[in-house]
């Protein structure tokens, strides 16, 4: 836990502070909007605190499957409720498919192999993390389709995350951080996979539906399994070549319909 929220600290202070227009936002934002940045800032801070809990608990693998693979359900489940656009059938096919096929290609070893027990507060925890994905991915998504900038909007959520779960850090003891090891490692999660990833990401959301990109980023553990086998000599089982045989149909499904459309109907590049 303190691991990912000294990555999300570190990220989030320098995702605020080069947004721009972070500071100005919250006063220029209507009152529900302010209260969306809020929620914004804690599903953001929930993700750290119960992905890496998951990870240590169910293993890599399991907790990636279950935490990556719930977050386009629930996005599509929490827009649906919160009338922000009905699911497609579309969307239903290509999201079962990536989904599907992210399990069965991340899963492969696994399942290949002996078995092992199931860590019932692991799983719910990594659920909880995709809960909080697709909760900072829908708001995040709702504030930039109404025209607030996206790096704005990013730099809000995450420098407000930030500060919620700075408590993990003090809690645990940052003595680890002030190892080679301890801090490279949290760059790397403050740089590349908060910073630039979510900086990326909020430029995404701005032509496409949260619904669509929380499916969309199913290409990360495709992308790691092929990296695996071409730069590390990794062999995957013939049932994850099907899984990410499936998992890229899912996406293809996604990426080559017509234009999606946001709650005020106006297009949205694919």
């Amino acid at each position: 836990m303190a691991v990912g929220a000294a990555g999300l600290l570190l990220g989030g202070v320098l995702l605020f502070v080069t947004s721009g227009g972070g500071r100005a936002l919250p006063r220029g934002c209507a009152r529900d909007e302010r209260l969306l940045l809020g929620l914004g800032a804690l599903a953001v801070a929930g993700y750290p605190v119960t992905f890496y809990p998951a990870v240590a608990r169910t293993g890599v693998a399991v907790a990636t499957v279950i935490a990556l693979g719930s977050a386009p359900v629930l996005t599509g489940l929490l827009a649906l409720l919160t009338r922000q656009g009905r699911p497609t059938a579309r969307w239903a096919y290509g999201t079962a498919a990536a989904v599907l096929g992210c399990a069965v290609l991340v899963l492969g070893p696994v399942l290949s192999g002996p078995g092992t027990p199931v860590d019932t507060v692991g799983v719910l925890l990594a659920v909880l993390a995709g809960l909080s994905y697709a909760g900072y991915a829908l708001i995040g998504g709702r504030l930039i389709a109404r025209g607030r900038p996206a790096g704005a909007v990013m730099g809000v959520m995450f420098g407000g995350g930030a500060l919620l779960a700075s408590p993990a850090v003090v809690a645990a003891g940052a003595q680890w951080l002030g190892t080679a090891r301890g801090a490279s490692v949290a760059l790397y999660l403050a740089l590349v996979t908060t910073f630039l990833a979510y900086r990326l990401f909020g430029h995404g959301l701005r032509h496409t539906p949260a619904q669509v990109a929380t499916t969309l980023t199913l290409a990360e553990p495709a992308v790691a399994a092929v990296l695996g086998v071409a730069v590390l000599g990794e062999r995957l089982p013939a049932v994850s070549w099907c899984g990410l045989a499936a998992l890229g149909a899912g996406i293809a499904v996604l990426t080559t319909g017509p234009a999606p459309r946001d709650p005020e109907g106006a297009p949205r590049r694919p």
